[in-house]
């Protein structure tokens, strides 16, 4: 395959493909909700399972997988009888965390704004 550009080019192209990949992996609401419950803690899968309230074994597994194989936790197997595996959020994972806070900072900020938006949109829907 041959590039057009110089390498700094293909390295942008290279780096905001990964970039949008990331963000399709991590923008939804369990990936956000487990990133926010680990927080600076460890926890064991049956703990995560009952702080993130709704999310099903299978969810919860597979968002899991997705946030190790991002770099965003760290999974731990002690070789125990039975078995025991910790999560935890890697530095990444933390640095996640931070912009995720300032999201729900931002929401929390703008609630009326949104909220009253939100009506006048839906009572212009509703005039039509």
């Amino acid at each position: 395959m041959c590039l057009l550009g110089s390498p700094d080019d293909a390295d942008l192209r290279r780096a905001d493909s990964l970039a949008r990949e990331i963000f399709s992996d991590v923008a939804n609401k369990w990936a956000l909700l487990i990133i926010e419950a680990l927080g600076e803690r460890t926890l064991r899968f049956g703990e995560l399972r009952d702080e993130v309230e709704g999310i099903s074994h299978k969810m919860l597994t597979q968002n899991l997988r997705m946030l190790e194989r991002n770099g965003l936790i760290e999974r731990t197997v002690y070789p125990v009888v039975p078995p025991r595996v910790e999560y935890a959020l890697t530095e990444p994972g933390q640095a996640l965390r931070v912009t995720i806070d300032a999201l729900c900072d931002w929401t929390h900020r703008y609630l009326g704004h949104i909220e009253a938006a939100r009506d006048r949109t839906d009572a212009a829907d509703a005039g039509r």
